[in-house]
């Protein structure tokens, strides 16, 4: 289903899979998308896949205050307000509470869960001029059950979950709404990583991705064009009675008993 959001402005992070699929989804609906990453090599590409939308890219470190707040002082001299803000920006680290080092465990915090309180810190001042907004921050499937060694990971995705609730409860009376999704496995430049990194006895990345499908009662692993019609659904006025939220989109793997 098409929304329309003309006149609307949007802030993404994440230059590839979820985020930039979400900033482009918004893009051709009308938005005008203001899109952040750390990665050079993935925002010069995010801004060729963009084209001739209204989608500007910017060299941000999500997880670095200074970074964060420049970001959105930079949207601020183009706009007054901002509508939309997207939070996609992630990383997969593995490891168990022995094996996860305090740097990967302070990594995994700063990027997954810190990025989603630092740009909705800097840019609440440009939703709040708006008089309304929605916030949609992505989180996992990995926030409600996991698993074997993602301590760091799932912790972040879980935090995001009890984010969003007290975001949603704060925010209202400014009439902005905070809803998150948590994604099964996605087909994204994360998801290849991770088939990668749990391959064994000499599995490709395609055979990997593969036995994730299966893991899935739908039997497939989850396209980005399926997550960016769900946040762009929480974005919509259709969705203007929805806050506080958690939308699974795992393809029944939740629901699933795994004995």
């Amino acid at each position: 289903m098409a929304y329309d959001f003309t006149g609307k402005t949007a802030a993404v992070t994440g230059t590839s899979g979820i985020g930039l699929d979400a900033a482009l989804h918004l893009a051709r609906q009308g938005a005008r998308v203001f899109l952040a990453g750390i990665d050079a090599d993935l925002n010069e590409a995010a801004r060729k896949a963009a084209g001739d939308l209204a989608v500007s890219v910017h060299q941000v470190d999500v997880s670095d205050d200074g970074s964060v707040k420049a970001w959105f002082d930079a949207i601020a001299a183009v706009t007054p307000t901002l509508d939309i803000l997207v939070n996609a920006a992630a990383i997969q680290t593995y490891g168990t509470i022995e094996t996860t080092t305090p740097a990967d465990w302070d990594r995994s915090i700063a990027v997954n869960l810190r990025s989603c309180y630092l740009t909705a810190h800097h840019g609440y001042r440009l939703m709040k001029a708006a008089g309304s907004g929605a916030i949609v921050h992505v989180s996992s499937v990995q926030g409600h059950a996991n698993q074997d060694g993602v301590l760091a990971y799932a912790t972040t995705k879980g935090a995001i979950h009890a984010l969003t609730r007290a975001m949603a409860v704060d925010c209202a009376r400014d009439g902005i709404r905070v809803n998150s999704i948590s994604p099964g496995s996605i087909r994204t430049p994360l998801l290849e990583f991770s088939a990668r990194s749990l391959a064994s006895d000499g599995q490709s990345e395609e055979e990997m991705i593969a036995a994730f499908g299966r893991a899935h009662p739908i039997g497939r692993v989850g396209k980005v064009s399926e997550t960016s019609a769900l946040i762009a659904y929480l974005c919509s006025d259709a969705a203007g009675f929805t806050t506080g939220a958690d939308f699974l989109i795992d393809g029944g793997l939740s629901a699933r008993i795994g004995v």
